[in-house]
């Protein structure tokens, strides 16, 4: 399965923390590839660019990182595998193979999956992947008692069919508070928020998806938080280019984040 995710090995001790990015790869499996359109396939737009490099430091703290390979075209690990919303307030909801972009732009050549191909690339690309996610937890919590699963993603500041406001520097999901110990939303919040660099958010107006909702579940001792960002924190928007000094800031940041999420005693 390691063509479906990349997994980066704690370096030194570890701690208990899983870093999740699910949206930040690009390929495409070569038996479903010429079904996209070439524009897509050169530049699938909704990409969470480079959200796996923003956090590459993370092995060298002790924390194990995987990271999705192929597109969130190919499936959207972070949708209900039922194709049943997350939001119910009115925003352009894109499902867990979606047909067309945030911008409303079609992904497909000849229209969109069939139901059997989406089953099919259920079993293939989504499953899997929630499988490993399963076992590194576990084996994490066997080792500490409790893990800590940080989902980590990234969108443009406007997208007017989400919302048609900006959004802010930050935004922690915890699906309101159901997800994780309030301890650690407490020390995430506060640690995102110090010396009011970033503008931060809470549950507005992302609460988590799918995979923190699936995997949060604090009374079993699994801890689950989605961190959200603007992607111009880190990129040219222009032309989606990593740009290493504005990353500075906020790599600092998640550090110090999840250096105090480590330390806190459950």
């Amino acid at each position: 399965m390691d063509h479906i995710y990349a997994i980066k090995k704690p370096l030194g001790k570890r701690l208990p923390i899983l870093l999740s990015s699910p949206h930040s790869g690009v390929n495409f499996p070569a038996e479903i590839i010429k079904s996209f359109k070439q524009d897509i396939i050169d530049h699938p737009l909704d990409t969470d660019w480079f959200i796996d490099r923003l956090y590459d430091f993370a092995p060298t703290m002790g924390i194990t990182q995987i990271s999705a390979n192929y597109s969130r075209y190919v499936v959207d690990l972070n949708r209900d595998f039922k194709g049943e919303g997350l939001y119910h307030d009115g925003r352009f909801l894109t499902g867990v193979v979606p047909s067309h972009s945030f911008s409303k732009t079609p992904l497909y050549k000849d229209g969109p999956p069939t139901s059997d191909e989406i089953k099919n690339r259920l079993q293939k690309y989504f499953w899997p992947y929630y499988k490993k996610v399963e076992e590194l937890l576990a084996d994490i919590k066997k080792e500490f008692g409790y893990a800590i699963f940080f989902d980590c993603h990234s969108i443009k500041r406007n997208v007017s069919s989400i919302s048609e406001h900006s959004f802010p520097d930050l935004i922690l999901g915890d699906n309101d508070g159901k997800t994780a110990d309030s301890k650690l939303i407490d020390v995430t919040l506060e640690t995102l928020g110090a010396r009011k660099i970033f503008e931060v958010y809470h549950n507005t107006p992302f609460k988590g998806g799918h995979l923190t909702r699936w995997f949060g579940k604090p009374e079993e001792g699994i801890h689950a938080l989605q961190l959200e960002m603007s992607q111009d924190l880190y990129l040219d928007e222009s032309n989606d280019h990593y740009m290493e000094l504005r990353a500075a800031l906020i790599r600092d940041r998640l550090k110090e984040t999840l250096i105090n999420l480590a330390k806190e005693k459950l």
